[in-house]
């Protein structure tokens, strides 16, 4: 039951934060939202049995996409306040940063999302994971296209560039 509180008060935030986006689904933060709700629902359906059989190869298989995870979080914000110069916050960079990360992955934060999701669903796979997982991959899917296609409008030539040298969230696979 605990979980619903932590759901609904987090949902509370996270809504707050993207009331603007939500208000045009042609925005990158329309869909991101929705990715944001997906991966908290994942976490706390599944936030039991986190620890339960922790050296199992299934929860080190997680245990390693949760790292990844949490890297490309750090690493990715890092690099958006450092060499993207924002004015403001971290999305309103004035600078294509195309090193770290982001020399092989065009959306380390989002793909650091979906290792998220990932992780979370394979501490316990069932019919209500499966669904919120999928969700979650194809919401942070939207969200990519969309944003790409802003920063075509926002960097030109040289964000088109970069898209074909870059993969969207996996290193030389996707």
């Amino acid at each position: 039951m605990w979980q619903l509180a932590v759901f609904f008060i987090a949902s509370v935030f996270i809504f707050w934060f993207s009331r603007a986006s939500l208000r045009d689904w042609r925005l990158h933060g329309f869909f991101r939202f929705f990715a944001f709700e997906s991966v908290l629902a994942l976490i706390l359906l599944n936030v039991e049995m986190w620890f339960d059989d922790p050296f199992s190869p299934l929860h080190l298989l997680a245990w390693l996409i949760l790292i990844a995870s949490l890297f490309l979080i750090v690493h990715g914000v890092y690099l958006l306040r450092v060499i993207g110069k924002p004015q403001g916050n971290i999305e309103q960079t004035t600078t294509l940063v195309q090193i770290g990360a982001y020399k092989f992955i065009r959306h380390p934060l989002y793909a650091s999302l979906l290792y998220l999701a990932w992780g979370a669903f394979l501490k316990q796979i069932s019919l209500a994971s499966v669904v919120l997982v999928l969700a979650a991959s194809l919401f942070l899917f939207a969200t990519a296209r969309v944003e790409e296609d802003e920063n075509v409008t926002k960097f030109g030539r040289a964000y088109v560039e970069y898209m074909q040298s870059t993969k969207r969230f996996v290193p030389f696979v996707f």
